[in-house]
């Protein structure tokens, strides 16, 4: 930003550096604050003690058949603030939940670091959220103090769910209400996510928008039959509020995380901007919506789910406004198989375009990417949102007067069919493309060649599919490592002549 002030006043590279600069500093100076405010430091090393400790948060993993618990430790002062314990199902008491006190014995550990070069940092995450330590609590579990508070409207949600639709479809429809994907076992989402329908799990953008233009639909319908309402009372804007609420409402129901988020902005500011007669969806839209995020998240900017899920509205966006889409998706008076032909063939376009643009971001921090997402998304996406959320609505609203046994029947079977689109394309081995641990500094090439790309509007966009070839072929040119320690030095993996990988155990 200093050098930057060299340049001749009023230059646009100058206000870019200077600005981006400024910006640079303020997400250090977040990012140090929010690690010295919650930083936790770890557990120095694995120990076995008893502890009796305040529970501040339950999470319920039924696929694994336990129950995920944080605490907070009375009166232990060698032990972190913070720490998250996993109790098996067998042995939960009675009377746990938020406010509860427990006793028990549990070997701790300090939160795992990546167990492979490359691979995901528990660590860094468990820092920032303040937990200190984790571990697995020993039977028996004493409840020292039974909790006052009664379960949140998420837990009463998930128990309801999980009693109305049953085996695998069980899990999937408590994530899409919820949030909450700890019922979901282990082979559904392992093939959710080679079939690139992972994201379909976390709350984000087809979830927020679906449920605000459902609300939008309802109201305009439903305040259109009130006569003074159609000729006097301004119903779009009235209708946008109340898809407003619905969506912070539903942001909230589902733990608020990034995505979610992201995507609750991004619907607020898209209301307002039609609410005040501006266009909406823009790039702009985008950079707020991230700005928001960072400075209540700020340690989201390195992590997958914040990279890939404005990677993916940014494509979106660019695509969006590339005037050659735009004259291709534009509606027009043709025969309904033209028409349906070209809606085919644009979301089969925006499907392509988000895969690439996400696969370096996958190939990063989880060393594979899909390659059959687009062709699956052509079916779930719809089949999600106009088939399975639609009759999970219907299915919780009738519940109320005891009549939601047939919802739900055909909710668990559209979600069957989802499941058997995803296993379907996982099968393939063509659906997911691996690739060794992508260096940091071939994976910061291909996101600024890939970012020339997208917010540049006239021809110089081209210029960055320069920098991004290059990353790609520095990635095909990675030769697989020979021999994989992994983190605590207790498991080698070596490559035999034949190319397998044989497993030294410590």
């Amino acid at each position: 930003a200093c050098l930057a002030l060299l340049l001749p006043v009023g230059a646009r590279l100058r206000h870019m550096l200077v600005a981006g600069g400024l910006l640079a500093c303020v997400g250090c100076l977040l990012v140090w604050g929010k690690a010295t405010w919650l930083g936790q430091p770890p557990l120095a090393r694995p120990i076995f003690a008893q502890v009796t400790g305040t529970v501040t948060a339950v999470a319920k993993l039924p696929a694994q058949q336990m129950v995920r618990v944080g605490l907070r430790p009375i009166e232990a002062p060698v032990l972190p603030a913070a720490i998250r314990v996993n109790i098996a199902e067998a042995d939960m008491p009675e009377g746990l939940g938020k406010g509860a006190v427990l006793r028990f014995r549990v070997r701790l550990m300090p939160p795992a670091p990546p167990s492979v070069p490359g691979a995901f940092d528990f660590a860094r995450r468990a820092y920032f959220q303040g937990v200190g330590a984790t571990g697995r609590a020993l039977a028996p579990v004493e409840v020292v103090e039974q909790t006052r508070e009664g379960p949140t409207l998420r837990a009463r949600l998930f128990d309801h769910i999980s009693g109305q639709v049953a085996d695998a479809p069980a899990g999937i429809a408590v994530a899409l209400a919820t949030g909450d994907q700890g019922a979901i076992a282990e082979a559904d989402a392992e093939a959710m996510r080679r079939s690139g329908l992972a994201h379909l799990l976390s709350i984000s953008g087809l979830h927020v928008t679906a449920l605000i233009g459902a609300v939008i639909f309802l109201l305009l319908r439903l305040l259109a039959l009130i006569p003074r309402a159609a000729l006097d009372w301004p119903l779009m804007l009235i209708a946008a509020a109340g898809g407003a609420l619905a969506g912070i409402g539903y942001t909230l129901l589902t733990g608020a995380e990034v995505p979610t988020v992201r995507s609750c902005i991004a619907a607020l500011l898209v209301l307002g901007g039609l609410a005040l007669g501006r266009e909406a969806v823009t790039l702009r839209l985008v950079a707020t919506g991230a700005l928001v995020v960072l400075v209540f998240w700020p340690e989201a900017l390195i992590g997958p789910s914040f990279q890939m899920s404005f990677a993916a509205v940014v494509a979106l966006v660019a695509l969006g406004e590339h005037r050659r889409f735009k004259a291709f998706a534009m509606a027009r008076d043709e025969p309904w198989l033209r028409k349906a032909g070209r809606t085919v063939a644009a979301m089969l376009m925006t499907g392509l375009a988000i895969e690439l643009v996400l696969a370096p971001i996958a190939l990063f921090h989880f060393h594979k990417a899909g390659l059959l997402g687009a062709v699956a998304n052509l079916v779930a996406i719809p089949l999600t949102t106009f088939v399975i959320m639609p009759l999970e609505a219907l299915a919780l609203g009738f519940d109320v007067v005891g009549l939601g046994a047939p919802f739900w029947w055909l909710t668990a079977k559209a979600i069957a069919l989802l499941l058997a689109v995803a296993h379907g394309v996982a099968a393939s081995p063509m659906a997911v493309m691996l690739a060794p641990a992508v260096p940091g500094w071939i994976f910061g090439i291909i996101v600024v060649g890939g970012l020339w790309c997208l917010l540049w509007r006239s021809r110089w966009r081209w210029l960055g599919l320069g920098p991004v070839a290059v990353g790609l072929v520095g990635i095909a040119l990675l030769a697989p490592p020979d021999i994989v320690v992994t983190g605590d030095g207790r498991h080698v993996a070596v490559r035999t002549p034949a190319g397998t990988m044989a497993l030294l155990r410590g």
